[in-house]
């Protein structure tokens, strides 16, 4: 007769995140012993680690983290969103952002080198959680912001998942109100770059050709098609370029509109959506 009551299995999956058969197959070769079965678990799946590299992780969250003039955002992945709804993933990601946010990191290569407090690297944590919870966990991406105000927003698009996006927005000037506003309306408009600046020209350049090519297929008239094109390719700006933007709260002033009157000015962001 097994030596365990199903409240240690509920115990035991809940401190590891394993499966049900998984939990059960070591609390019988631990004897019910909490502490061993544990430890088979962490084995078996440590073996188990280099066969999950090549599985997909397209669930997981986003967390942020901003103060003193400075925001670190990091995306978190793992394979189902039953694991990424748990308290497990959601304390690793936490413990993964603290790191990122200490060793200052900007990218994904540069947090997992980084050591946590117990003296291991990210990519050893992430290692040992991918062995108990059976499941391939990476950090997927990782930005950094400084400036005079940076605020960041998290935002859930299923109350029963953890955040699924998150903007960090720097501004100059203004209050944190209006940053939070911006930082609210990149989350829902998803814009790609601050200002048209930043857009290469051989990328306006196909969005002209193919806007010509549409009037022409519309059958436009040839006299019109000039202004056709760059009523189109400002189109283009005003659903890709954060500044212009129509404002989410007041969709009659674009967000370059609304920082202006509160004096402030947007000196860059960035925005992840969990496996986008």
């Amino acid at each position: 007769m097994a030596n365990y009551t199903a409240a240690d299995i509920k115990a035991l999956r809940e401190k590891t995140a394993a499966g049900m058969m998984d939990v059960k197959k070591a609390l019988d070769e631990a004897d019910g012993d909490m502490a061993k079965a544990e430890e088979i678990l962490r084995v078996k799946g440590l073996k188990g680690v280099t066969k999950r590299e090549g599985r997909t992780a397209s669930n997981g969250l986003v967390t942020a983290r901003a103060e003193g003039g400075a925001g670190t955002l990091v995306e978190v992945l793992c394979e189902t969103d039953f694991v990424a709804k748990g308290e497990r993933f959601g304390a690793l990601a936490d413990e993964v952002l603290g790191v990122a946010v200490a060793s200052r990191a900007t990218d994904a290569e540069s947090l997992l080198a980084a050591d946590t407090d117990g003296g291991k690297t990210v990519k050893d944590l992430l290692d040992e959680a991918n062995a108990t919870i059976g499941e391939k966990i990476e950090v997927k991406r990782v930005a950094r912001l400084e400036g005079q105000n940076v605020v960041s927003y998290l935002h859930k698009t299923s109350p029963d998942l953890p955040a699924q996006i998150g903007v960090l927005v720097a501004t100059q000037g203004g209050d944190e109100g209006t940053a939070r506003d911006i930082a609210m309306h990149i989350a829902a408009f998803s814009p790609s770059v601050l200002d048209r600046s930043e857009i290469a020209e051989e990328t306006v350049e196909n969005e002209r050709r193919v806007a010509e090519a549409t009037a022409r297929e519309e059958g436009k008239p040839e006299a019109a098609l000039p202004k056709i094109v760059e009523g189109r390719v400002n189109g283009f700006f005003k659903e890709n370029v954060l500044l212009e933007q129509a404002f989410a709260k007041d969709a009659k002033k674009t967000v370059a509109k609304v920082l202006e009157e509160a004096g402030a000015t947007a000196t860059g962001f960035a925005r992840f959506r969990v496996g986008g």
